[in-house]
């Protein structure tokens, strides 16, 4: 076995910027090995001891989880998610695009996370919650225990199942008990149950599907579907709690783009107000943002929050847990053993650091990973002197602190992306307002001026914006809609005709991928008159492009709550945007360039295949210094599935020969081989 400093030389640095953001804790897996329990353990024990009191009287209840800058917020509600999933339903909410659709946005980020299937179970929640309901269990003292006869003999008629369900919650006042029971009897049909889903998610459905469904209409309101997500808790009077988690709060947006909280406390007054039973509400916020916005919330809203629950900073003791959590792997390699635990780090440079005696988990991280790189360039600039050495030492000391920075992006920006990538895998699962709201927060990224919500009025206004070209002088607008039901087509085109009518902007862009309709179809005419030999374009927008603007807005929504960090050093707004530019990453996004908003990326071309695998490679060894090429080579294998070590390798060898990167120790055996990047001159 290896000596630990050999081990440091050729490994990376165990304390991963991209760990230092969290978000949706049902798409982006926490390590539970990396957890340090008795950190805020009070507060977890809190939010437990509200969750059983839900699962004993049912009563619906708020917390509030405040939080400092760099606290844990967003990974504490993934570790609640972990520890507490066997005895409620857990729904991440993010950031919603703004506040008139903001109840839409509560029912579609509730229906998705309960569409997930929790660790150790084959069934989805929703399916779990489904069966838990009391019109399909026995009732005991003890205990109440699915009836599977009860349920097979409702799932082999429909209408049986309807009126049964109606008969079982006659007294709770369901909302279009028909459609909503007829509904969850389609879920039972894995034929059907993906499109119950889209139904219950408040996805504006074709017609052809709404016939399917045998239900009369979509859920196109905030109406609608605040009394969909209503219907939830009231026949939930006896099932687990469903647990809100919404995460990033204060970064929800009005329509202005300013963060107005009223409307959201609104919302979670109105769940006690109307007596919803089984959820608990926890709404994370950062401490100095919810000092600033706390006197703007009425206070019969105030007293709809039952307890709050504040992130205290943690002790030394636990900053040097986290230490050796991170550091474990690597000292299970040497022989012989570290014979501290945080070895290279020491409890020293804690205590210098933190001379009060407290930190918080993210500034302790950001510290090990600066005190682990400055380790391993000692252990480096002592090492043997031979010549190999010494021009591999040069090129890397001669590494542009600015270039390292871009690098390390560039590997936070591959890794949102995949998450994109996975997440989304047809443009519809998102809805229009997000999509508008993620496409304005690209063209703000690209300096465009005078960017508007609102372009349309109505219902579909949420679905438009403008901008003003910089180039023509001219007001540019645009209308986004995935929604394949024509009926919505045509009122869209008649408030698009309606803009052109009152010269509200000189070019209109429609963005949509799914049909437009036919002759016959109203909404097609009109749309042919607009969309057909004039200024006016229809762009087809692809998936990939709907990924860069999703790994983009993940990254906004992290930089506006102060938890994007880059090469250790925390990110905001305004220097995320001039990353996102210096990096020329939206520049590859075919939207854009369709949009005439970006050119393409003038990036020279790479030889060969796995562009992205290559730029991989290359921004690793810049952001390390030196590394272990068989490192190297497995980092990327775990990384990028369509790839083999061997064809790794070849890809290393390239980067060699074309002299970006270098072997540091060329006459050592290949299994010892270091690596480091060559600055380009």
């Amino acid at each position: 076995m290896a000596s630990i400093d050999d081990i440091i030389r050729r490994e990376v640095n165990p304390f991963d910027p991209t760990t230092f953001k969290p978000g949706n804790f049902w798409r982006e897996k926490q390590d539970a090995k990396l957890t340090v329990d008795s950190i805020h353990q009070e507060a977890i024990a809190e939010i437990e001891e509200l969750l059983d009191l839900i699962a004993k009287d049912h009563r619906s209840r708020t917390v509030l989880l405040t939080g400092d800058t760099g606290s844990g917020k967003s990974y504490l509600l993934g570790r609640l998610k972990r520890a507490f999933n066997r005895k409620a339903f857990f729904a991440y909410i993010g950031p919603w695009p703004n506040n008139d659709y903001i109840r839409r946005h509560i029912l579609r980020y509730t229906v998705d996370s309960l569409m997930q299937v929790p660790e150790g179970q084959k069934d989805s929640q929703l399916m779990l919650w489904l069966k838990s309901l009391s019109a399909f269990t026995k009732r005991s003292l003890k205990q109440r225990i699915f009836d599977e006869s009860v349920w097979q003999l409702l799932r082999s008629n429909r209408q049986k199942f309807i009126r049964h369900l109606k008969d079982s919650y006659k007294e709770a006042g369901i909302y279009n008990a028909d459609s909503f029971f007829g509904v969850l009897y389609d879920l039972t049909d894995p034929e059907l149950y993906p499109l119950a889903c889209e139904w219950l998610r408040g996805d504006d459905l074709s017609e052809e599907s709404l016939q399917e469904l045998k239900v009369r209409r979509s859920i196109e309101t905030e109406e609608a579907a605040w009394e969909t997500l209503s219907n939830l808790g009231r026949i939930s009077t006896e099932t687990q709690p469903i647990v809100l988690c919404f995460d990033n709060t204060e970064t929800g947006m009005n329509s202005e783009g300013d963060f107005n909280p009223q409307p959201f406390f609104n919302v979670n007054t109105t769940i006690h107000n109307d007596g919803l039973k089984n959820f608990l509400i926890v709404i994370s916020f950062l401490t100095d943002g919810w000092k600033r916005v706390i006197d703007r919330i009425q206070m019969s809203d105030k007293a709809g929050i039952h307890q709050e629950v504040h992130l205290k900073r943690i002790n030394l003791d636990q900053a040097e847990a986290l230490w050796a959590f991170r550091l474990k792997l690597l000292h299970s390699q040497a022989k012989p053993q570290p014979t501290s635990s945080i070895f290279p780090l020491t409890r020293q440079a804690l205590e210098i650091k933190f001379p009060g005696g407290k930190t918080d988990p993210r500034n302790t991280l950001i510290l090990g990973g600066h005190l682990f790189d400055k380790y391993k360039k000692s252990i480096i600039a002592t090492s043997d002197k031979d010549d190999e050495r010494d021009e591999g030492n040069n090129a890397n000391n001669g590494n542009d602190p600015n270039d390292k920075v871009l690098a390390a992006f560039k590997l936070i920006w591959q890794d949102e992306y995949k998450k994109a990538q996975i997440k989304i895998i047809k443009i519809s699962l998102l809805a229009a307002p997000e999509l508008i709201r993620m496409l304005a927060e690209a063209l703000a990224a690209l300096q465009f001026q005078g960017i508007k919500p609102k372009l349309l009025s109505g219902k579909y206004s949420g679905h438009s914006l403008s901008y003003e070209n910089p180039n023509q002088q001219k007001r540019v607008g645009i209308v986004w809609t995935e929604d394949p039901s024509m009926t919505s087509f045509v009122h869209i085109m008649n408030a698009c005709q309606k803009v052109i009518q009152q010269n509200a902007c000189e070019n209109l862009h429609l963005i949509r991928g799914v049909t437009v309709g036919n002759g016959k179809l109203a909404g097609y005419q009109i749309y042919k008159q607009i969309f057909t030999g004039s200024q006016h374009h229809h762009i087809k927008p692809t998936l990939s492009s709907v990924h860069y603007l999703a790994a983009y807005h993940s990254l906004v929504n992290s930089a506006l709550a102060n938890e994007l960090v880059v090469a250790g050093k925390p990110v905001s707004l305004k220097e995320l945007e001039d990353l996102i530019r210096n990096a020329e990453i939206l520049n590859n996004c075919i939207l854009l360039q369709g949009l005439g908003i970006v050119r393409k990326a003038d990036i020279p071309t790479d030889n060969g295949d796995f562009k992205e695998v290559r730029e991989f490679l290359l921004n690793v060894v810049k952001t390390q210094g030196y590394l272990s090429k068989n490192t190297l080579n497995e980092n990327a294998v775990r990384k990028f599935s369509e790839v083999n070590q061997t064809q790794v390798e070849q890809l290393i060898q390239q980067l060699i020969k074309e002299n970006k990167i270098q072997l540091v120790n060329p006459k050592d055996p290949p299994k010892d081989h270091l690596v480091c990047f060559v600055p380009q001159v």
